[in-house]
């Protein structure tokens, strides 16, 4: 499986802040469970690529 860039920065940053945001929430029992959701978004940011985007054709980079 090819996990080509498909994710520019300002994505990026926006995944990493909201899911550290689902995280500490989650931490605090302040969401639940939900907030680990936030993992996903974290591990999405920091290898630049969403399945999801492949899947719908998206791409948030302008290089790639």
């Amino acid at each position: 499986m090819n996990l080509a860039k498909n994710m520019g920065s300002a994505d990026k940053i926006a995944r990493l802040v909201i899911g550290a945001l689902m995280i500490v929430l989650a931490l605090t029992g302040t969401i639940g469970v939900w907030g680990w959701l936030g993992v996903i978004f974290v591990v999405t940011a920091l290898v630049n690529f969403c399945p999801l985007y492949r899947v719908f054709g998206f791409k948030t980079c302008a290089d790639c």
